[in-house]
């Protein structure tokens, strides 16, 4: 699992690239706790190269998603696979999330 971090028009846009499991989860969870205390108000997370994410890759988003929203941040994901997409679905996320399809579409609505 890699994170790459981008600061694109003051927005910490993060690719992501491999699974997001019960493996990597601790990872994840660390790469962002490091953007988190930077306490940027816009985070993009484009998981265009994430083709998996289990149940704790889920719960380590939704606990990002809390931590940024907690100092008043937004966060937005983009470039789902449809498998990805479908996951979220099931688990009726993607009604906590903000989804977009591009990372143009994303950053264009904060």
């Amino acid at each position: 699992m890699q994170i790459k971090v981008e600061d694109k028009s003051g927005i910490k846009v993060c690719y992501a690239e491999g699974d997001i499991d019960i493996n990597s989860s601790p990872q994840v969870k660390k790469a962002f706790d490091k953007i988190i205390q930077t306490k940027s108000g816009k985070v993009l997370i484009n998981l265009e190269k994430v083709g998996y994410i289990d149940s704790s890759g889920l719960a380590t988003l939704v606990e990002i998603l809390k931590n940024v929203k907690g100092f008043g941040g937004k966060l937005k994901l983009c470039n789902l696979s449809s498998k990805v997409r479908s996951l979220f679905e099931i688990t009726k996320l993607e009604k906590l999330f903000d989804i977009k399809d591009t990372e143009t579409d994303a950053i264009g609505t904060f």
